[in-house]
C-alpha cells in the first residue's frame, strides 16, 4: 500500500465518482512539472462512495485517458477512499520495533471494526509517548483487500499494473506539502470535496493528525436540482457550476444549492468538533479546499464565514511548473479537482 518508498516516475491515477483523472509528472532540479495529463467523465454512478460499480465504464474511461495522455510511465498509481479506508493513530506498547510491529499485529483487530484476514494493514510510527511504560503512537492504515482489489483488477483489465495504492487523504496531503510552505507547528484542515465523498485531512508538521471520509459531495447538488427544476444530469451539472441560466433562474437556484451547502459544512462542523474534543490543544490555522465541489460558487466562502478560519482554494500546480505539451487553460480551470491525482504521481518520488 502507501508509505513504502521508491523513485521512478508513475501515473497519479484518480478514479472519482465524476471522472477519471490521470496526471503525469517529472522531477529535476528546478522543482516538479507536469508533463501530462488527461481526464474523462465518467456516468452517473459508475464509481459511487469511492467504490467501482461499473468496472466496463470506468475500464473505458482510463483506457481513454491513458491513450489521451500519451503518458511515459507504464506504472501507475492509484487511490482509495470511502467507508472500507480507516486512517487513525493508536497508541501501542513497545520500544523497539519489533515490539511495535508484534503488538500491531496482535492489537489491530480491537481498533478497526473488520476481521484483520479481510484487510491490508500498514503504519508508521509517530514516536514514543512519553510515559512510564514504553509506548509508541502509530499511524495505523487499514483499507479492505475487497476495496483494493476493487481499483486494482479494473486497471489490470486494461492491461497495467497498480505500483501503488495509496489513500486519497494522504495523496492530498502530499500535493499540499509540495506546493505549499507552512510553520511546522501550523495545523492545517484539507478537504477534498469530490461528487459523493469527502476526504478531510487534519496534517500538522507532515503527519496527519485526523483522517475522515464523508459520504456527501457535489452529486447531492445536481440531485436537488434535477428533482426540483425538472431537469436532465447535464442540465443540472452545468447550472450547478454556473454555466448556464439567466436571472430569473438564478433566483431558483440559489436558495436550493445553499441548502446542500448547508448540510455539506454540518459535516465539516462535525469532524471538526470531534478533532477538538480528541485534540483540545490543536487550533486549526486554515482550510484548504479541493476537488470539483469546491468550484461551486461561495462554498470557500461559507466555509471560512462558518467557522472563521482563512479558507481558500487548493492549488496543486502553485510550485508545479505546467509544461509546454500541457492544455494550460483546461489544466487551470480544473486546478483544485487534480489535487489528488498530483499526490498520487508524487508516489513516483518518495
Amino acid at each position: 500500500m502507501g508509505l513504502l518508498s521508491r523513485s521512478k516516475p508513475l501515473i497519479g491515477l484518480d478514479i472519482g465518482s465524476n471522472s477519471v483523472k490521470a496526471v503525469e509528472l517529472t522531477k529535476s532540479r528546478k522543482g516538479y512539472e507536469l508533463t501530462g495529463f488527461a481526464s474523462e467523465v465518467l456516468e452517473p454512478d459508475a464509481v459511487v462512495d469511492g467504490a467501482i460499480m461499473n468496472s466496463r465504464a470506468v475500464a473505458e474511461a482510463i483506457k481513454h485517458v491513458l491513450f489521451v495522455g500519451k503518458f511515459k510511465p507504464k506504472g501507475i498509481s492509484a487511490g482509495v477512499s470511502g467507508h472500507s479506508v480507516i486512517v487513525k493513530r493508536i497508541v501501542v506498547p513497545g520500544a523497539t520495533s519489533a515490539e511495535v510491529d508484534a503488538s500491531i499485529q496482535f492489537d489491530a483487530e480491537q481498533h478497526i471494526p473488520f476481521q484483520i484476514a479481510e484487510v491490508n494493514l500498514d503504519y508508521q510510527v509517530i514516536g514514543p509517548v512519553g510515559t512510564g511504560d514504553p509506548e509508541m503512537e502509530v499511524l495505523l492504515v487499514v483499507a479492505k483487500k475487497d476495496k483494493i482489489q476493487n481499483h486494482t483488477n479494473v486497471i489490470k483489465s486494461i492491461g497495467r499494473n497498480a505500483d501503488v495504492v495509496d489513500i486519497d487523504a494522504f495523496a492530498l496531503q502530499n500535493a499540499f506539502e509540495v506546493n505549499y510552505s507552512v510553520d511546522s507547528s501550523a495545523t492545517i484542515a484539507l478537504l477534498n470535496i469530490g461528487a459523493s465523498l469527502m476526504n478531510i485531512n487534519i496534517t500538522k508538521g507532515g503527519m496527519p493528525l485526523f483522517i475522515r471520509d464523508v459520504s456527501v459531495g457535489g452529486n447531492q447538488y445536481t440531485d436537488i436540482l434535477q428533482k426540483e427544476l425538472q431537469l436532465s444530469f447535464q442540465e443540472a451539472e452545468d447550472l450547478k457550476l454556473g454555466k448556464t441560466g439567466g436571472e430569473s433562474e438564478a433566483e431558483m437556484v440559489q436558495p436550493l444549492l445553499e441548502s446542500v451547502t448547508d448540510m455539506l459544512v454540518m459535516e465539516v462542523q462535525k469532524t471538526f468538533d470531534f478533532f477538538r474534543e480528541t485534540y483540545p490543544r490543536e487550533t486549526i490555522s486554515q482550510v484548504l479546499i479541493s476537488g470539483g465541489t469546491s468550484r461551486i460558487a461561495g462554498l470557500s466562502q461559507r466555509i471560512q464565514e462558518t467557522f472563521g478560519y482563512p479558507t481558500q482554494a487548493l492549488d496543486p500546480f502553485k510550485s508545479v511548473t505546467i509544461g509546454p505539451k500541457v492544455d494550460m487553460a483546461r489544466v487551470t480551470a480544473m486546478g483544485p479537482s487534480l489535487a489528488v491525482a498530483v499526490g498520487l504521481a508524487l508516489r513516483g518520488f518518495d
